[in-house]
């Protein structure tokens, strides 16, 4: 095997193990199939909002405070989805030709989940000004953090 594609399996296999992808049994039926993929979306969805619910819990933030940091958060958690999507959809179809990958294709593919952690970088970088949010500007350092153990 060579250096790229086992790169691109290294890879792709990290991403499977961080999000859990898995690929539908191919006896399933159109109908299964569409069933069980309205059922990963409201997981995916039900997910998300008790991400929200954890971070909103321990922000201890004042009014003022939210109503600058949750348009924020909005925003930034729908960039990262998309790229999460997008880095899913790049392992879903290295899986499905993996047998037939060329050493050209293993490049490609890698160059595109660098691509993925380069836009996620950009994105995170993006939120933040060099005088730090604006959302905790007034508090020190670490005051997010929770107080429960």
């Amino acid at each position: 095997m060579s250096l790229t594609k086992y790169l691109a399996a290294c890879a792709a296999l990290a991403a499977l193990c961080t999000l859990g992808v898995v690929h539908p049994a191919a006896a399933q039926s159109s109908s299964e199939q569409s069933a069980s993929k309205s059922q990963k979306q409201l997981d995916i969805a039900a997910a998300r909002a008790d991400r929200k619910a954890i971070v909103g819990a321990n922000m201890k933030l004042t009014d003022s405070e939210a109503a600058a940091f949750w348009p924020l958060y909005d925003a930034y958690e729908a960039r990262m989805d998309k790229l999460d999507d997008r880095h899913a959809a790049e392992i879903k179809a290295y899986a499905e030709h993996y047998q037939t990958l060329t050493d050209e294709d293993a490049k490609n593919k890698l160059d595109e989940v660098i691509a993925i952690g380069q836009a996620r970088l950009t994105s995170r970088r993006s939120m933040f000004p060099s005088s730090g949010p604006p959302y905790c500007q007034s508090k020190p350092p670490g005051s997010f953090r929770s107080t429960t153990s």
